[in-house]
């Protein structure tokens, strides 16, 4: 592990290091420090048998850096309301979005000690923005839009994020209640931006299931169709919801698909 400031030293006691922690793994995949031997050895298990998943979890950030640039630069948007942070690694939505518009206000959402250990290193800004950090749980979607509301306006659009975690959520069901319930708070004019990982590769279904074997808290690998109901009652920017390096990818970038899907949708009302 790195060393760094610890803002609560009773949210880095109640840390373990005992059992593999999916964010821990993501940050190992994509090159990062901040994760433990267990982390570790459960992402090379992982691994062994879904050779792609690092290339998976490189081009998920690399499609968040497309859509956050996209949607604060074209789309104009000024407010993120990222919610399942996870690590900072390169390029968070803060640095992404205040490099194309520095007056981005951004609020990032996560309920993790670790996370909240490195809280310090999320709460940069330019001058001209904001950036801030909620300890708040996904499973309390009204504590979230409450707590946002005292950085955020959301009578302006805000980009809701949604960037790989719905599918700690177990039941279909609250997934989808919760996805509602925060885009219920959106004014027309805000976007939804997403991705999770699909149930279409049998090698990533048996990895991941060794991973949930574990302890670890799992992840639901779901369908096409079941992700894409996140989407009701939005209007899906092109190319609609495709795997992630599909989606507006740059000249001259990889295309192979990836069983890790996602798209960007605008409330119109």
């Amino acid at each position: 592990m790195t060393d760094g400031p610890i803002p609560d030293p009773e949210a880095w006691s109640k840390i373990d290091t005992t059992v593999p922690h999916s964010a821990r793994i993501w940050n190992y995949w994509m090159g990062g420090k901040d994760n433990y031997e267990v982390d570790r050895i459960a992402g090379d298990a992982y691994r062994e048998t879904a050779p792609n998943i690092e290339t998976m979890a490189r081009a998920s950030r690399q499609y968040l850096i497309r859509t956050v640039t996209h949607v604060a630069g074209e789309l104009g948007v000024r407010q993120f309301l990222d919610v399942g942070t996870g690590l900072p690694t390169y390029d968070n939505t803060h640095q992404v979005a205040q490099r194309t518009a520095p007056e981005s206000r951004i609020v990032y959402v996560d309920n993790d000690p670790l996370v909240l250990r490195h809280a310090q290193a999320l709460l940069t800004s330019t001058p001209e923005g904001v950036t801030d950090y909620i300890d708040a749980d996904l499973h309390e979607p009204e504590r979230i839009l409450e707590r946002a509301g005292k950085i955020l306006d959301f009578d302006k659009p805000v980009a809701l994020m949604l960037m790989g975690i719905l599918g700690h959520v177990q039941d279909y069901e609250e997934a989808k209640s919760i996805v509602r319930r925060l885009q219920a708070a959106l004014c027309p004019g805000s976007y939804f931006v997403h991705y999770d990982s699909t149930d279409t590769d049998a090698a990533l279904q048996e990895a991941q299931q060794g991973y949930d074997d574990t302890g670890a808290v799992p992840y639901v690998l779901r369908s096409p169709a079941q992700i894409a109901a996140f989407y009701e009652g939005l209007e899906l920017l092109e190319p609609g919801i495709v795997s992630c390096p599909l989606w507006r990818p740059e000249p001259g970038a990889a295309t192979e698909p990836t069983d890790v899907f996602g798209g960007v949708a605008l409330k119109r009302g």
